[in-house]
């Protein structure tokens, strides 16, 4: 049984990253903030996505919801651009070695270290402390798992996970020292300094997202094309008219700029001159045109992979066989270091 973990020299770097299921359609702000990156990131790295399904079902889950959510997740990342030939993409319940090094996980990690994760300490909160299930509370240390299993180089993540990722890297240094040798490889952070951060369209003081936003205010791509135009051209700006990014005194005109850039590649500035004496309403009714010139091909892509059930199926079962493969060879070190009989098979 291998106790060290193999030479990466001849490999490209490892990334991994994972999408909760719970969300139905994806909305503006993931596509913008993160599902980019990930299609970017298939193109340099050797990307392994996973539709994270145990995560989910830390709060309560309708189960026939989930099921459906899941598949809905995977084929928008198809229809994203996520490249099955590119890339590893499986759902998480069918690689069992999450679960099983995530248990691991929970035996090194302190009580008190897993009570400081500030998204538990806030949801916990929301819900109160008596609703928050023990899943709740050592998700965290399954999310380590899902890393580690894949000696993963670069997460690409958020600044709200980025805590998330230093407990990843401090329980992999801890388990190297307890353990002895060079089981599990540090990630990296991949954090994009240039990610748009979208806001919502009716407040353009929060960000777009499903917790916070208004209906109004939350594109979600798969809409009718017709709601996400209406959206768009009655997304709040100012009293003002001058069309000019600034985040501060004019947030909404700000944010439609932002979004109509990171859609279609045109710089701020170019867009700001070729609107200037312009309304807003030229640049409303422009960027709802790019929009639903976006989310159309996207719906379209999504239903497709949706209305056939068995190649869908088929992607995500060799993304897991893809995903076991090395999966199993991590979880197998780590077993043999902790001390545990292996099993003949």
């Amino acid at each position: 049984m291998a106790s060290e973990r193999p030479s990466t020299s001849q490999r490209r770097p490892r990334a991994f990253s994972g999408i909760q299921p719970t969300s139905g359609s994806f909305h503006l702000g993931n596509y913008l903030g993160a599902i980019r990156q990930y299609v970017a990131l298939q193109e340099t790295h050797d990307a392994f996505y996973s539709v994270v399904d145990l995560h989910a079902v830390t709060v309560p889950q309708d189960p026939a919801d989930l099921r459906a959510n899941s598949r809905l997740a995977a084929a928008q990342l198809l229809a994203a651009g996520l490249d099955p030939e590119r890339c590893t993409l499986f759902i998480q319940s069918h690689v069992p070695e999450h679960a099983q090094l995530g248990w691991v996980m929970n035996c090194i990690t302190g009580f008190g270290e897993a009570s400081r994760m500030t998204q538990f300490k806030d949801k916990s909160a929301r819900h109160g402390a008596d609703q928050a299930t023990v899943g709740l509370f050592t998700y965290p240390m399954l999310m380590v798992a899902d890393i580690l299993l894949y000696d993963t180089d670069v997460v690409p993540v958020g600044e709200d996970q980025r805590q998330h990722l230093e407990l990843t890297r401090n329980l992999a240094e801890r388990f190297n020292a307890r353990f002895g040798g060079d089981i599990f490889r540090v990630p990296d952070p991949h954090i994009l300094e240039e990610v748009a951060k979208i806001y919502d369209l009716q407040d353009p003081s929060i960000k777009m997202s499903k917790s916070a936003s208004t209906p109004k205010g939350l594109v979600n791509l798969l809409d009718e094309p017709k709601a996400t135009a209406k959206k768009v051209k009655s997304a709040v700006t100012d009293t003002d008219t001058e069309i000019r990014f600034d985040a501060e005194a004019k947030p909404g005109v700000s944010n439609l700029l932002t979004i109509y850039s990171t859609l279609t590649g045109t710089g701020i500035q170019e867009l700001e001159q070729s609107y200037a004496g312009k309304g807003y309403g030229a640049l409303k009714t422009d960027l709802a045109d790019v929009m639903v010139e976006f989310v159309t091909p996207f719906r379209e892509r999504t239903q497709a992979y949706l209305d056939d059930p068995e190649t869908l199926d088929s992607i995500l079962a060799k993304g897991a066989e893809k995903a076991r493969t090395v999966a199993a060879e991590t979880l197998a070190r780590a077993y043999d270091r902790v001390g545990l009989v292996p099993a003949k098979h």
